[in-house]
């Protein structure tokens, strides 16, 4: 299993990179966490025809922008997207005109769904709820006998933990800067993401979401890589193009 980080940042895109969009490439199929604006590139990796699953956490701007470029692809083997519950009411307001080319327009055929955890997929494939100002899932992905969790958007939370337990990597959200902590918008700052990572035995932790508002700069992402591995020494922080193997 390879996994593509194609966005990283939360909130809007920047000179740093383009906001959350993660593709795991396993054995078996391609799956996306979020559709942010890195989607866009998603073309360049689907090199096989496999299955093409979306898995989008919530319905925050930041998440869906890159739904627009759903338009440039032309999968053979079809999209099928899953979400939280009024996934199908989004695709029906946003993905329609006037915004951009509806759904039954679209040069790949796309299916829009709930997520549950009895789908018949082709990976296992499993979703808890997290602690954010909206519906927000966070979801875990098992594969060629390795486990990839992503939790984004999230205070710290029972099933973050849960998610994250045993996981080879944890990509956890790292929105807030060291040492702040925002119960009025819950997100995680590096120390949280670095003690989840620590209490759930995970092998590495990869932050990424990181606000543009808050991470100017290569060095202020560095910093926060710094703050966690002072609690979770196998932690790195995630850039767009970087790819980690399991």
């Amino acid at each position: 299993m390879k996994v593509h980080f194609l966005g990283t940042l939360g909130w809007y895109d920047t000179r740093l990179g383009n906001t959350l969009c993660i593709l795991a490439d396993t054995e078996s199929a391609y799956v996306v966490f979020d559709a942010g604006g890195g989607l866009y590139k998603l073309g360049g990796y689907i090199k096989e025809n496999k299955p093409v699953i979306i898995l989008l956490s919530h319905f925050h701007l930041d998440h869906i922008i890159g739904l627009h470029s759903l338009a440039k692809f032309n999968f053979k083997q079809g999209i099928k997207i899953f979400g939280p519950p009024g996934i199908k009411q989004l695709f029906n307001t946003i993905i329609n005109q006037p915004y951009t080319m509806p759904v039954g327009k679209l040069p790949t055929r796309v299916t829009v769904s709930e997520f549950t955890n009895n789908l018949n997929l082709p990976v296992r494939i499993s979703y808890k709820k997290l602690r954010h100002v909206s519906t927000c899932y966070g979801y875990r992905l098992s594969a060629e006998g390795k486990t990839v969790s992503f939790c984004t958007d999230t205070g710290a939370c029972r099933n973050l933990g849960l998610l994250a337990r045993g996981a080879d990597f944890l990509i956890a959200e790292s929105s807030l800067p060291a040492g702040k902590i925002d119960n009025s918008w819950p997100h995680l700052n590096p120390e949280q993401a670095a003690l989840i990572a620590k209490n759930a035995k995970v092998k590495r932790l990869i932050l990424a979401h990181f606000d543009a508002g808050v991470y100017l700069k290569r060095q202020d992402i560095k910093q926060a890589e710094i703050a966690a591995r002072k609690i979770f020494k196998n932690t790195v922080a995630a850039r767009d193009g970087f790819c980690l193997q399991l």
